[in-house]
C-alpha cells in the first residue's frame, strides 16, 4: 500500500493556512517600492546590496579553522528526479541502513509489526509510532560512544497505519464518524519513543530489546503542567478540573535538549485535532481563532472527537468548565522529558509560550544564562526566543529542573538595515493590556501569537528549525517557503521573494555573543532555489544564490561539533519547479564559504528530517518520514514505513570530515 500523496497534499494545505490576521507590514513596511522593483530583477543581488556591511561582520566571526579550507571530505551525490526512486543514497565510502521503523518493538511484549496494517491499537501502544521526526542521542556517561538512548518524535500518522486507510462516515449534523479502534491506534502512534541502543561485539549499533529505559509516550500518556498556566482556570476541563494533568502530546515535530540532559518535544500543528462548532463562541475566543482551531462539523485531520469527546472544544454550559472548550489550550507547549527516568512524568512548560512550535534550541552563554529559540511553522508567523530567569548551574540539578517555569518570551523584529530587536511579550507593555484582550501574563502566554502581532514582530516565511553554531553562537533558522509572500504578506528584506516556493536560511548574531541580548545583526545565509537556464525562462523569484548543489524548502537544521551546517528538506517533489532538484535530501554547508554539498537523497514522497550523532560523530541518525512507495523494504510492493536511518563511514571515521 503506497502512501496517499493527496492526503499529504491536504495536510500541507491545512498546515499552510494563513492564520495570522494582522497581515502587517509592521515595522518592515519601510522597505521601499524601489527595493521591491530591484528584487524583480534579481533577488540575490538585491539582498546582498542592502546591507553588505552586516554580511562582512557576520562572516568575520567565523573561526580561523573554518576559513582555512573546505570542511568537507566527501563527494556530492547526484539529485534524483525519478518518481520511482525508493531508497536512500549517500556518498561513496558511506553506508546508510534502516535502523528504527514504524511498528518496531519498543516495550516488552510488543507484537511483531504486520505488513498488512492489522496490528491493533493495543499493539501500537508498545511499538514505534509513525512519522519519525526530531530526535536526539543521549549518551551514557561511562560509555558515551558505545551506549545511549535515542529519543524520537512521532509527529502524526499516515493512512497506511490501517489496512485500507482511514474510514470516515458523514453524519446528519455535518460531523464525521470514525471507528474507535482506528482513532485509538492513531493516538497511540503519536508522541515519542525512547529506545536504548548500543554497539555489539562487532562495533555495530543495535537496538536493545526489553531495556528498562525503553519508553513510549502517546496521545494517552499523563503529562504534568508546569509554569504560570498550571492550575489556571483556562486549563481546566470536565476531564481535568484541576488543570494540572494533560493526556498526551501531539504533533511533535522538532525538538531541543537542555544542558541538564532532558529532551524538549515541541507540539506543532495541534490545532488540526480540535473543533469548535459554536460560531459565536469561536469568533470571540482568541485562543481558538488565532490558532486556527477547526470551525464546523469536524476537526480538520482525523475527527477524533467522534470517539474522544475531549477533542470537541465546543462549549457546553451544562458541564463543569464548559466541557472541553479549554482542551486546545493544553496543547502547543514545550514538553520536557527525562530520558533516563522512564517512570517520570513529562511536563508541559507553559512559561515558554504557546505556539505551533517547531523547536526549542538552546544557546548557553559563558555565565550560564540561556536562550531557547523557536520557529512557529505557518505562513506569516514569527521567530521567538525564551530567556529563563535563572542561569544554568552544572552542579545543581534540582535547580535546573525548575528553570523553564519562569522567564521572558520574546518575538523577533527584523529591520531592513540588517539589525534586529527582540520584543518582550510582557503583560502591561506594548499594548499587551486588558483593553486588547490580555488580562494577565497567562493570557499573553496562552495567545503568544496574538501578543507577537500586537508588539510588531516580523511575519516570516514559515520559520521552522533553528541551529546554533557551536563556536560563534551564530543562530540560523530555516524559512521553508511562503507562496503568499508579496500578496497577503508584503515583501521585506528578511523575506525578499514574492510567491516564495523555495525558501531561505536566515542567520543572526546576538550582540556580544550573549544569548540574552535584546538586539542582533542578521543576514540571509542562502536563498534556496533554481539556476537560470539558457532560455532565461525561470522567474526571478524562483532563482536562488546557492554555491553548490541545489535544494528547495529547507526544513531541518543542525550543526555538528566542527561547525558544519546540515540542512534537511521538505519540498513538494511533484511541483514543476522541482524538475531539476528532485526528491528531498540532506546537504552540508560551510558557514564561511557558503558552499553546499548534497550528502543524502531520500525516497520519493518522503521528507528528510531529524538528525543526531553519537558524541564521536562516527554515527549519524536521520529520519525518512512518510516515504511514498515501499521504503525501507524498497521492493515496490511492501507498505512504506517512516524510518530512522543509521549512517556510518566504511572506515569508521567522522561523518562529513
Amino acid at each position: 500500500m503506497k502512501q496517499d500523496q493527496s492526503f499529504h497534499a491536504s495536510l500541507e494545505s491545512g498546515d499552510d493556512e494563513i492564520i495570522n490576521p494582522s497581515q502587517q507590514a509592521s515595522l518592515t513596511e519601510v522597505v521601499s517600492q524601489g527595493r521591491r522593483n530591484l528584487l524583480k530583477g534579481g533577488a540575490a543581488l538585491a539582498i546582498t546590496s542592502l546591507f553588505p556591511a552586516v554580511f562582512s561582520t557576520l562572516s568575520s566571526a567565523l573561526s580561523a579553522a573554518e576559513r582555512s579550507g573546505s570542511p568537507f571530505n566527501f563527494q556530492s551525490v547526484a539529485a534524483i528526479t525519478s518518481s520511482s526512486f525508493d531508497n536512500v543514497i549517500v556518498p561513496a565510502g558511506y553506508r546508510a541502513q534502516p535502523f528504527f521503523s514504524w511498528g518496531d518493538a519498543v516495550l516488552k511484549g510488543a507484537a511483531a509489526w504486520r505488513e498488512d496494517g492489522t496490528n491493533s491499537w493495543q499493539d501500537q501502544m508498545l511499538q514505534a509510532g509513525d512519522n519519525n521526526d526530531g530526535m536526539h542521542f543521549f549518551p551514557f556517561p561511562q560509555q558515551p560512544n558505545e551506549r545511549g538512548l535515542l529519543v524520537v518524535n512521532h509527529e502524526y500518522v499516515n493512512p497506511t497505519l490501517h489496512p485500507a486507510g482511514m474510514n470516515f462516515t458523514d453524519q446528519p449534523d455535518g460531523s464525521r464518524g470514525r471507528p474507535a479502534d482506528q482513532v485509538h491506534k492513531e493516538m497511540a502512534a503519536h508522541g515519542l519513543s525512547v529506545i536504548e541502543i548500543r554497539k555489539d561485539a562487532q562495533g555495530n549499533w543495535q537496538r536493545v530489546e526489553n531495556s528498562a529505559f525503553n519508553r513510549r509516550v502517546t496521545g494517552f500518556t499523563p503529562i504534568a503542567v508546569g509554569g504560570p498556566l498550571a492550575a489556571d482556570a483556562r486549563m481546566k476541563t470536565k476531564s481535568d478540573p484541576t488543570g494540572t494533568e494533560i493526556l498526551g502530546t501531539l504533533n511533535n515535530c522538532s525538538m531541543g535538549v537542555t544542558p541538564w540532559g532532558t529532551y524538549l518535544a515541541c507540539e506543532e500543528n495541534f490545532h488540526n485535532y480540535f473543533v469548535n462548532r459554536d460560531e459565536q463562541d469561536y469568533a470571540k475566543r482568541q485562543e481558538h481563532k488565532r490558532y486556527g482551531i477547526g470551525l464546523g462539523g469536524s476537526s480538520r485531520y482525523y475527527a477524533w472527537e467522534a470517539v474522544e469527546p475531549r477533542f470537541n472544544a465546543t462549549p457546553d454550559n451544562s458541564q463543569p468548565h464548559q466541557g472541553h472548550v479549554n482542551e486546545p489550550n493544553r496543547f502547543g507547549w514545550v514538553v520536557e522529558l527525562d530520558p533516563f527516568a522512564p517512570d517520570s512524568r513529562p511536563t508541559k512548560r507553559t512559561a515558554m509560550g504557546r505556539l505551533g512550535r517547531e523547536c526549542a534550541v538552546c544557546s548557553v552563554g559563558d555565565d550560564g544564562q540561556m536562550a531557547f529559540y523557536s520557529g512557529d511553522d505557518s505562513r506569516g508567523e514569527y521567530l521567538y526566543k525564551f530567556v529563563p530567569e535563572q542561569a544554568y548551574r552544572p552542579d545543581d540539578m534540582a535547580h535546573n529542573r525548575q528553570i523553564l517555569d519562569a522567564g521572558t518570551l520574546y518575538a523577533a523584529h527584523f529591520s531592513p538595515d540588517g539589525s534586529g530587536r527582540w520584543l518582550p511579550l510582557r503583560f502591561g507593555e506594548a499594548g499587551l493590556t486588558a483593553d486588547n484582550g490580555f488580562v494577565d501574563q497567562q493570557a499573553v502566554l496562552l495567545n503568544s501569537r496574538g501578543a507577537a502581532d500586537a508588539v510588531g514582530a516580523t511575519p516570516m516565511d514559515r520559520p521552522e528549525w533553528v541551529a546554533v553554531h557551536p563556536h560563534t553562537r551564530e543562530a540560523y533558522v530555516t524559512l521553508t517557503n511562503n507562496t503568499e509572500r508579496g500578496t497577503t504578506f508584503p515583501v521585506d528584506t528578511a523575506n525578499p521573494r514574492p510567491e516564495n516556493v523555495h525558501g531561505q536560511i536566515l542567520r543572526w548574531r546576538e550582540a556580544n555573543q550573549d544569548p540574552t541580548a535584546l538586539v542582533f545583526e542578521w543576514d540571509i545565509f542562502v536563498l534556496a532555489g533554481e539556476r537560470q537556464n539558457s532560455e532565461k525562462s525561470i522567474p526571478a523569484n524562483r532563482i536562488g544564490d546557492i554555491s553548490g548543489d541545489l535544494f528547495s524548502s529547507p526544513d531541518g537544521l543542525a550543526f555538528d561539533s566542527a561547525g558544519r551546517l546540515w540542512i534537511l528538506t521538505d519540498a513538494d517533489e511533484n511541483a514543476p519547479y522541482m524538475e531539476k532538484i528532485g526528491s528531498n535530501q540532506m546537504l552540508c554547508a560551510d558557514p564561511a564559504s557558503k558552499e553546499v554539498r548534497r550528502f543524502l537523497v531520500g525516497p520519493w514522497g518522503a521528507e528528510i528530517t531529524g538528525i543526531t550523532w553519537s558524541p564521536d560523530e562516527t554515527a549519524m541518525w536521520v529520519n525518512v518520514q512518510h516515504p511514498g512507495i515501499s521504503y525501507p523494504a524498497s521492493d515496490g510492493r511492501s507498505r512504506p514505513r517512516s524510518t530512522t536511518v543509521l549512517i556510518t563511514r566504511e572506515d569508521g571515521g567522522v561523518i562529513g570530515s
